[in-house]
């Protein structure tokens, strides 16, 4: 199995939802099971059925993050090369076709959240970042065709 490589503040976040899961969100769904019981007949109980599907989502979460846990490797941010672009650093790219500058933060797959700037390094642009040095201009094939972009900037995150 592949490692999946997470930043030191995404490892924390996966052990912080673990540990909700385990210790609030199991507690919480067997409270509900309880209730839902205790109103009688299960076989048309839609509370009891909610509660036993959102038990299966919790359970799958859970094994989930572990899964990844298991196998992960951390990145330590304060260790990066800024030389260039690797998994845990920020960046500052400028868009050739749309005249902008856009930063990102370069992340292991599991932390990858287009809404926050977090790519992943497996994405296509995040491929094509990876190892590339300021002033470098990499192009990125996508759906839409291929982009253009040039590094600016890398820096560590803060």
């Amino acid at each position: 199995m592949e490692k999946k490589l997470l930043t030191y503040a995404g490892l924390q976040k996966l052990e912080a939802e673990l540990q909700d899961l385990k210790v609030v969100k199991r507690k919480e769904v067997a409270q509900k099971i309880k209730e839902a019981r205790e109103q009688g007949d299960l076989s048309e109980n839609a509370e009891y059925d909610a509660a036993k599907d959102e038990q299966r989502d919790i359970e799958a979460r859970i094994e989930e993050i572990e899964a990844i846990l298991k196998n992960v490797e951390v990145v330590v941010e304060e260790e990066v090369d800024l030389d260039k672009i690797s998994v845990g650093c920020k960046v500052k790219i400028y868009d050739c076709e749309f005249e902008e500058e856009l930063e990102y933060y370069i992340v292991g797959s599991t932390e990858a959240n287009s809404l926050e700037g977090k790519i992943s390094n497996e994405s296509p642009v995040g491929k094509a970042l990876i190892g590339a040095q300021v002033g470098d201009t990499v192009k990125v094939e996508t759906q839409a065709g291929e982009l253009e972009y040039k590094v600016l900037d890398i820096q560590r995150v803060a």
